[in-house]
């Protein structure tokens, strides 16, 4: 179990990443068959409860432009062990892909090392179990390796995930308002408690799954959450003077869709409408209107009105933020739904 220790101060400094990281991203989407991941805490290698890869990415995995792995060159080597991401990596800091390439070739040789553990270094990230020549070599800050970090890093970004990347986008956004909404609704134990469906928050503690136990005082700095697409697992990055990042999996719009069987939307369609009850009925897992079209095989236009009728009657809130759309139930929706049981 990895626990992250919140003082007063750190409560007050957790804050919401603008997008994905697209240099993690590129990383992330690398590992050989997207396969579930490990929870990583910036300290090595720690195996914890498998976090299944979100169906998109796993049909992306399986396209043309998935199977990463293969055409990633040697950033397939520093990515290939379960639960393992060098710290250099992440570049939460950066504005886009090539400000994150900027900061690995500025990365200093001795840092890395220390985030590859060549050699071990007790305390730190752990390291690459297996490190092969040319990771050794840029351990030791060699030129022509970093160059071939650079080159195979953007050349696989550019064929595979970059085509993908106005969708990443779109779904942090989404994310990012949800998140946004927790705080709103519930303050900060609503949004620590619903970042990760096997995280528990227990103030002043959030713990993740992990087979090794580590404790991580953020010691009054704050956390940095960022959403990652391709993340099945929590991965932690420490950062001396500054917030502890906290990379996690992004919401699923496709998660928590209602189970078949579920009648309350026919007790309700005299009321709305076949339809219009559905999609209440929908959203008791937030939903972009995209997604809500898709859940309820409407078209985008039909989808947008109905959700503009029940906000207008009260049953659902939209937050925009940017370009997105996030629709919610409201405690009236609710309680329609539970037939107005509390």
């Amino acid at each position: 179990m990895i626990r992250l220790h919140f003082t007063a101060a750190d409560l007050c400094r957790i804050t919401l990443a603008p997008a994905a990281d697209a240099l993690s991203e590129a990383a992330l989407s690398a590992r050989p068959g997207l396969s579930p991941g490990r929870a990583h805490e910036g300290r090595g290698p720690a195996p914890g409860r498998p976090h299944r890869p979100r169906p998109a990415a796993r049909q992306w995995h399986r396209s043309p432009r998935g199977g990463a792995g293969v055409r990633a060159g040697v950033l397939a080597e520093l990515v290939a062990e379960d639960g393992f991401v060098p710290d250099f990596l992440l570049q939460p800091s950066a504005h886009d892909f090539a400000g994150g390439l900027e900061a690995v070739a500025s990365t200093p040789p001795e840092r890395l090392a220390l985030d590859l553990g060549i050699p071990k270094t007790s305390g730190w990230n752990g390291g690459l179990a297996r490190p092969g020549r040319w990771a050794r070599e840029l351990a030791e800050g060699s030129p022509a390796a970093v160059r071939e970090l650079l080159d195979d890093t953007r050349r696989h970004f550019e064929t595979s995930v970059e085509p993908l990347w106005p969708r990443i986008r779109r779904d942090a956004l989404t994310d990012r308002a949800l998140r946004s909404e927790m705080l709103l609704r519930g303050g900060v134990d609503a949004l620590l408690t619903t970042l990760g469906t096997t995280w528990r928050w227990q103030a002043p503690t959030l713990h993740l799954p992990s087979a090794a136990t580590y404790d991580v005082p953020l010691c009054g700095r704050g956390l940095l959450l960022v959403p990652s697409w391709f993340a099945t697992g929590p991965l932690l990055m420490y950062r001396p003077g500054a917030a502890t990042v906290l990379v996690y999996p992004m919401y699923d719009g496709s998660d928590g869709v209602p189970a078949d069987g579920d009648d309350r939307p026919e007790a309700l369609a005299a009321l709305l409408g076949r339809t219009r009850a559905q999609v209440l009925a929908l959203l008791r897992s937030p939903a972009t209107t995209t997604a809500l079209a898709r859940r309820a095989s409407v078209s985008l236009a039909a989808a947008s009105q109905h959700a503009g009728v029940l906000r207008g009657a009260g049953l659902i809130d939209t937050v925009r933020t940017g370009t997105a759309v996030l629709h919610s139930l409201t405690p009236l929706g609710h309680s329609l739904l539970a037939g107005g049981r509390p």
